[in-house]
């Protein structure tokens, strides 16, 4: 079952992000924007988390930090899911790019861009994926005002 590897990765992991949980079957870290990409560098070359699944952002409007940037990977040999949680500020949202580990991280992380303005330093291709160009704002950020219209594009012919 997963609970040896769970156990492991704890040991490894906690002196750099802290206590651990259990959230629905998921091991769940959470590091300082410092410690992720060590974190992660351990979990793809020692571990065995091989499948980079997803990247998102949290709005926690009113906290400081504001942001919530969330994790998931998998590991083929073990058979499970880890999350990986880290916060930044609203001044100035950014962590480091995943994409010298994972190729997959240049579309996740340009996803998360646009949805809520999150930066990803080292990606240099943070072009809008789901948006179109001159889209203005956020609109998973809970500030975003839900009536806003946008300026209206012209269709290529």
């Amino acid at each position: 079952m997963a609970a040896p590897v769970f156990d492991t990765l704890q040991q490894a992991l906690v002196p750099t992000g802290g206590p651990a949980s259990l959230s629905h079957g998921v091991l769940v870290f959470v590091l300082a924007p410092a410690e992720l990409t060590p974190a992660v560098q351990r979990l793809k070359g020692e571990f065995g988390f091989d499948i980079f699944l997803d990247v998102t952002a949290v709005d926690w409007l009113g906290q400081a930090p504001r942001f919530e940037v969330v994790y998931h990977f998998y590991s083929t040999v073990h058979k499970v899911r880890v999350r990986l949680k880290t916060r930044v500020d609203e001044d100035d949202p950014s962590v480091d790019t995943l994409l010298p580990l994972y190729g997959s991280a240049a579309f996740m992380e340009r996803e998360c861009h646009d949805m809520y303005g999150i930066r990803f330093r080292g990606n240099d291709d943070l072009r809008p994926i789901l948006l179109y160009e001159g889209f203005v704002g956020h609109p998973l950020r809970k500030d975003y005002p839900k009536q806003q219209e946008q300026p209206l594009v012209p269709y290529r012919s």
